[in-house]
């Protein structure tokens, strides 16, 4: 291509043609800037791509600062529970938690770091380090386990006085219920209760006449009188044949010569006591029978025929007139006077007189060969027992000779003098339980030399054992016939058994218990060593027919009828067990009396009252106890578990025990000291006894612990603050509360009060709600009237009332500032309300 030179023309016919070369250069210059012009027009997708990039950023940044932001509000809501929680009993949240944080556990149970062989400091610093946290680790074990232990023990104790209640109010558990008909005894009196309000009858009340007459020669030292001779006038008055033979019967087996011994079951079971018990059952089987022939001749004096020498001879004679009147088939070695001379014999034995048997022995000793001198040697032994040498001829006799003999009366009277065959009952003689029971005691032997053959060997033991449980109470009927099953059971020593059986049956409880009494107080009474044994029971290591009564618990279940009618009788009966102790080694008597005080409610009557005077007036327990202070002081605890407050404050007054009735009476009245008083309302009864403590106090000097004390006054006067904040005496409030100086009335004081509101008991702080509400109040409603008062004079009278004004904004500050710094949480909306009556007064 040529190059032009600038000084030539340039001409149209000069310039040459692009060709296609040039053309397709053009066309892709064109092409490329139009795709920049594309580019540069679709340049935002990048931004997009840069925003999508960074949008999953963006999420997971938004995220972890959403769960951040909700682990701060959980934290915050577990610190607001918190608040709640512990700041309602007075505690410094803030400061706890400042505490709790800037404790550090690395400087005590960190990892030991391990050390080498050759650092004996590092050795020793780790095995000091170790011992330290070992004696840790034990010291924090042993807490547990003994929390555990003291727990545990508490819930047992609870657990036995709830059985022990329930208990008490079953009548036999565990045992067989009979079905007694009340028909039964129609001489017994009538169970019509006694006029009025007691629930004692007539039988009740006259034992518990006796039983009063006893304690009270008791108590006031004169010579114990017999208690069975007491409660044996009582069978005399009701006119019952039944229960005076019952408590002849008892007066008769109890009046034994008591071994000195102080287990009364070594006593029981001695040889001596046992062969005592068994000569006064003889004893009164025998004059029973006597009286008996007695009546039975004189009340057929025709037929009997009574003539001659007075006598146990001739009262026999003539009972045989009767009961045997015409000659009997088998009858052998004659007769005396017209009678079978062993029918003589035996009667004269049965009626307890040897002599008159021996009379007849004499008249017939022709016929009766050796028997005689047996007779003799039995007549004149003093236990009424043969010599082994002479028993074993007897006996021998009786085997070849007698055994399968017709004549009854002569089986009967060698069996019984020589002690032999056992196993026959003698139906054809003893055809009643009494003659049975009287053959059998005449059967007993004592001594175990083993001479004898067991078919010609009873015990005492074995009699009981065949009676109680062999025969038991359907044998004798005893449904139908109670006395003469308690007798059976009675005269062979199974005292016991006997009490309990008796007092299964509803109308005759009351004698049961007082025979119980009687044997008790004799030291002739087995009692159960656990009060929640049955009421007889039989407890390992004791002898096989030796039973046990549970003694509180029969005197418990008897009193529990009368005790809320007439507790002056049941004190009277639980003065008998002034020396027993329940399982916990609490006396039952005081036991006992705090029960009865807290269930009859008669507190002035028992425990006495206090006058106006402040001295006490003697109750009814003041005769059986020289310092009533502990009963008193235990049954006001026991009112105080069960939450009788009211009644604990007056015990605990009686018991002068003062630091506990303030701090009861100030527990009773921080609840109500912000109510409004009304007329026989809750709070006007609490403030009248309150001020009764409290003057009686002044008067007499007497204070309480410095606290309680302090405590007690600051909520009386709370109290007259309420009352007249109630009564519309704003004024007269405003002056009360300025003197308590409880809450701050200028910014001065708001430091000063806040530190002595640590020292005020919870029984102020739960009211401080309600006394600040109350102080701004007063303090908005004097705000209220200051600027209702009309403008005066503007010179003088403008000042003051500005003055006034900004005083009461002032202190209205100060009460806010004071409730936002005390550590401890108002109840409900107390802040809201109390910054919205602030407001109103700016």
């Amino acid at each position: 291509m040529r190059v032009l030179k600038s000084s030539e023309p340039i001409s149209v016919s000069s310039v040459k043609k692009p060709g296609p070369r040039e053309r397709n250069e053009r066309r892709l210059n064109s092409r490329h800037k139009q795709s920049l012009r594309i580019n540069q027009r679709v340049l935002g997708l990048g931004r997009i791509r840069r925003c999508c990039k960074w949008i999953p950023r963006a999420l997971g940044s938004s995220c972890s600062k959403q769960s951040s932001w909700q682990q701060r509000q959980r934290q915050y809501t577990a610190d607001v529970k918190a608040s709640i929680l512990l700041g309602s009993r007075g505690l410094d949240i803030f400061h706890i938690s400042q505490r709790l944080e800037s404790l550090s556990a690395a400087t005590t149970f960190e990892p030991l770091e391990p050390v080498k062989d050759a650092d004996i400091q590092g050795f020793l610093k780790n095995e000091r380090d170790n011992a330290l946290l070992s004696a840790i680790e034990e010291s924090r074990r042993r807490t547990f386990l003994l929390a555990e232990e003291y727990h545990r023990e508490s819930m047992l104790v609870q657990w036995e006085q709830v059985k022990q209640r329930v208990l008490h109010t079953l009548l036999g558990a565990g045992e067989d219920a009979l079905d007694f008909s009340q028909d039964v005894e129609p001489s017994f009196v009538s169970d019509m209760g006694a006029p009025g309000r007691s629930a004692l009858d007539s039988v009740e009340v006259a034992y518990g006449r006796q039983i009063y007459i006893f304690n009270e020669k008791m108590v006031n030292g004169h010579v114990q009188p017999s208690l069975g001779d007491l409660c044996a006038s009582v069978a005399d008055s009701l006119d019952d044949k039944n229960v005076s033979d019952m408590w002849l019967m008892v007066k008769q087996m109890t009046d034994v010569l008591l071994v000195p011994a102080k287990d009364t079951l070594k006593s029981r079971v001695a040889v001596e006591m046992q062969m005592a018990f068994v000569r006064k059952a003889l004893t009164f089987l025998e004059n029973s029978y006597k009286n008996y022939t007695m009546v039975t001749v004189f009340g057929n004096l025709h037929q009997a025929q009574l003539g001659g020498v007075p006598g146990t001879y001739q009262l026999v004679h003539s009972f045989l007139n009767i009961k045997l009147p015409g000659p009997l088939p088998g009858m052998q070695d004659g007769e005396v006077e017209g009678h079978p001379v062993w029918a003589l014999i035996y009667y004269c034995l049965r009626c307890g007189d040897l002599s008159a048997a021996m009379q007849v022995v004499n008249r017939a000793q022709h016929q009766l060969g050796d028997f005689k001198t047996w007779f003799q040697e039995y007549m004149n032994s003093p236990d009424r027992r043969l010599s082994p040498a002479t028993e074993n001829k007897l006996r021998l006799h009786y085997r070849r000779v007698l055994r399968n003999s017709a004549d009854p009366y002569k089986r009967a009277v060698f069996c019984l003098i020589g002690k032999c065959d056992i196993a026959d009952n003698h139906g054809e003689v003893a055809d009643k339980t009494e003659d049975y029971l009287w053959l059998k005691l005449n059967q007993v032997c004592f001594d175990d030399d083993g001479s004898s053959a067991p078919q010609d060997r009873l015990t005492l033991a074995q009699l009981q054992k065949q009676l109680l449980e062999d025969y038991g109470e359907s044998h004798f009927s005893a449904s139908q016939q109670p006395f003469l099953y308690f007798q059976v059971l009675f005269l062979t020593a199974q005292f016991e058994a006997a009490v309990a059986f008796l007092f299964r049956v509803e109308r005759l409880r009351s004698h049961a218990v007082h025979v119980a009494l009687v044997l008790y107080e004799l030291k002739l009474l087995l009692k159960s060593s656990g009060q929640s044994a049955q009421l007889l029971s039989q407890e390992p290591g004791d002898p096989p027919m030796v039973r046990r009564l549970n003694f509180i618990r029969l005197l418990m279940l008897y009193t529990r009828k009368f005790e809320a009618t007439d507790p002056r009788e049941a004190l009277q009966y639980f003065y008998f067990l002034r020396n027993e102790k329940d399982s916990q080694g609490e006396n039952m008597f005081m036991r006992c009396v705090s029960e009865l005080v807290i269930e009859s409610r008669e507190f002035d009557m028992l425990l006495g009252r206090l006058e106006k005077d402040g001295s006490r007036k003697p109750g009814v327990i003041d005769k059986f106890a020289g310092d009533t202070r502990a009963i008193i002081t235990k049954v006001a605890s026991e009112a105080e578990n069960k939450g009788l407050f009211e009644e604990a404050v007056k015990l605990y007054e009686l018991a002068k025990n003062p630091d506990k009735v303030l701090e009861l009476i100030n527990r009773l009245l921080s609840p109500v000291i912000a109510q409004v008083s009304a007329p026989q309302s809750n709070k006007e009864r609490l403030k009248n006894m309150a001020l009764g403590i409290a003057e009686r106090y002044r008067t007499n000097g007497i204070a309480g612990e410095k606290s309680v004390d302090s405590t007690f006054y600051l909520l009386l006067d709370l109290m007259t603050f309420f009352d007249e904040y109630h009564a519309g005496h704003i004024d007269l409030a405003y002056d009360v509360i300025e003197r308590l100086k409880l809450v701050p009335l200028s910014q001065d004081s708001v430091e000063e009060r806040v530190a002595a509101f640590r020292n005020f008991s919870d029984e102020v702080r739960h009211n401080l709600s309600e006394v600040l509400l109350a102080t701004m109040n007063i303090l908005f409603t004097q705000y209220k009237r200051l600027k209702g008062v009309p403008a005066g004079t503007p010179g003088r009278q403008q000042r003051p009332l500005e003055d006034r004004d900004s005083l009461l904004r002032s202190q209205a500050r100060a009460l806010i500032t004071f409730a936002g710094m005390i550590p401890y949480r108002m109840a409900g909306d107390t802040n809201a309300r109390l910054v919205q009556m602030e407001v109103l007064m700016n």
